[in-house]
């Protein structure tokens, strides 16, 4: 036993050794080749980079990559080049593209594998580069796949010349007039002093210490210091068509609603809902008040980049009693004349997400069949209604653009499929197609504050519908974690008729792994 457990240790070791690549002169000569083939004054050539036998050859040698036993010098510029390169590789699979930013989660979400560890490129960026080197003049070589960036070299980083190359590219940057915008006013500098200001020192005259390091001419240190616009547009060769369409402000980092999660991905949301309704007695007084909670889950992972694939599932409280009472009372468990209290999860299915067309960046369709848990979900002599018997087939397409730097307009239509074979004769109950419209502006990078309006009309032999409005607001804490709230108004045709009424408050969290 013991000689086959070496056996397999030995060979998983030898598969190990085999696969993985020793990085050594072979590979900066290689990457050297690609980058003066492929780039043209800061600009890369995307369109012919589509099927680039030599850009898979790079990924794989980075992927693979052996450094043990390499210089520090080989290993800085080894991460620097493979930044790059994957910048470019996974932009390529966007092509045509506006912008990296337009597919969302290209830097905090897609995931990229250097030396056999798998990372966002975020994170590529901090943990083997910025941290460990400490290093500020890393910001003008490493490039983002944008024109706001420095532009890219047509040329490798060499381990025998780094130090020479880091400083040529940060001298040329903070000489350029388009970079570092001096005016009668003051210096615009880059976002990227906003963004990594600690890297440079932190205070303002720091940031200009630093900056007058290389300056020819230097900025004064009373200067009024303002930061422009960084311009997400790619920094593609082809600058005419869609690809000189510059997204700008806020909007560049705002998380895209209706765009796919990129390869390997995963997104895990989580959304509450409390809908509360009373309703009106006889004499016209509000007398009831019914109460429903929800907790949807959803999971989805990028199987590439225009599929996704996962589950949903949803938990729910329901509570009916007599005013007065309160809505947060459907969390409790109390009892009484009149009141009736139910929970549990109710359903569960499959999910997918696709983008159709790959030039509509932005526009996804997503679908789900959940089947229900339990028992008389509808509900009996003894029991509330809590959810549908049958099965429910929800298909949402989605649709973002931006407005400008600061606003965005999001659309969704909805068809909805209710209680699928719960009836004797296993017809489809109800069926429903949603609008929804979502106007959302973004004062910062963080923040997102939105108005939304949503009708559905419900296509049945007695015509219903329901109407909602309200306002509400995102912020994101981190690249990975965003919390969302939300309140509407809520009437149908039932409240209309009766002059009840009702309303939702809502508390979402989205995470990507």
């Amino acid at each position: 036993m013991k000689n086959q457990i070496s056996f397999l240790f030995i060979m998983f070791f030898s598969f190990a050794t085999i696969n993985a690549q020793n990085i050594n002169q072979e590979f900066f000569n290689q990457a050297d080749a690609f980058f003066k083939k492929n780039v043209d004054y800061g600009r890369v050539d995307y369109a012919n980079l589509k099927n680039d036998s030599q850009l898979a050859s790079l990924i794989t040698t980075i992927e693979n990559a052996n450094l043990d036993n390499v210089s520090d010098a080989t290993k800085k510029a080894f991460y620097i080049n493979a930044y790059n390169i994957h910048v470019i590789n996974s932009a390529t699979k966007l092509y045509p593209t506006n912008s990296v930013q337009s597919g969302g989660g290209f830097f905090d979400r897609m995931k990229v594998k250097v030396a056999g560890k798998s990372s966002t490129l975020n994170n590529l960026e901090k943990q083997n580069l910025l941290n460990p080197y400490g290093d500020a003049r890393l910001h003008f070589v490493l490039v983002c796949g944008a024109l706001g960036c420095p532009p890219i070299t047509d040329y490798a980083y060499q381990p025998d010349q780094l130090e020479l190359q880091l400083e040529k590219q940060t001298t040329l940057a903070l000489n350029n007039p388009k970079f570092i915008k001096v005016n009668n006013k003051g210096v615009e500098l880059s976002q990227i002093f906003k963004w990594y200001a600690s890297d440079f020192g932190g205070s303002k005259n720091a940031i200009l210490t630093f900056i007058n390091k290389y300056r020819i001419k230097s900025i004064s240190e009373s200067a009024k210091v303002s930061y422009y616009e960084y311009d997400w547009s790619l920094n593609d060769v082809d600058t005419g068509g869609a690809n000189n369409t510059s997204i700008e402000g806020a909007n560049a980092a705002r998380y895209i609603v209706s765009s796919t999660i990129p390869e390997g991905g995963v997104e895990v949301k989580i959304f509450n809902n409390l809908y509360t309704q009373r309703t009106v007695g006889n004499e016209g007084d509000l007398v009831d008040r019914s109460t429903f909670f929800t907790t949807a889950l959803s999971f989805l992972y990028g199987v590439n980049n225009r599929f996704n694939a996962g589950f949903v599932t949803r938990y729910r409280r329901v509570r009916n009693d007599n005013l007065p009472s309160n809505a947060t009372a459907v969390f409790g468990s109390s009892t009484g004349e009149g009141i009736s209290n139910r929970s549990g999860f109710t359903a569960i299915g499959p999910q997918i997400r696709y983008a159709p067309v790959k030039a509509w960046e932005n526009f996804s369709i997503q679908s789900s069949f959940v089947f229900p848990i339990g028992e008389d979900l509808a509900g009996s002599n003894t029991q509330p209604y809590i959810d549908w018997n049958g099965s429910t087939w929800t298909t949402q397409l989605f649709n973002d653009f931006s407005i400008g730097n600061s606003f965005s307009l999001f659309t969704e239509l909805d068809f909805i499929l209710e209680d699928i074979g719960s009836s004797k004769n296993n017809h489809i109950n109800r069926f429903s197609t949603p609008v929804t419209t979502i106007l959302s502006y973004s004062p910062n990078t963080k923040t997102v504050l939105y108005a939304l309006g949503g009708f559905s009309p419900y296509w049945q032999s007695e015509f219903d519908y329901f109407l909602q409005g309200g306002f509400g607001a995102k912020y994101q804490f981190t690249p990975n974690l965003e919390l969302e709230l939300l309140y509407t108004g809520f009437t149908n045709k039932f409240l209309s008729d009766t002059g009840g009424k009702a309303a939702t408050y809502n508390v979402g969290f989205r995470f990507n792994l």
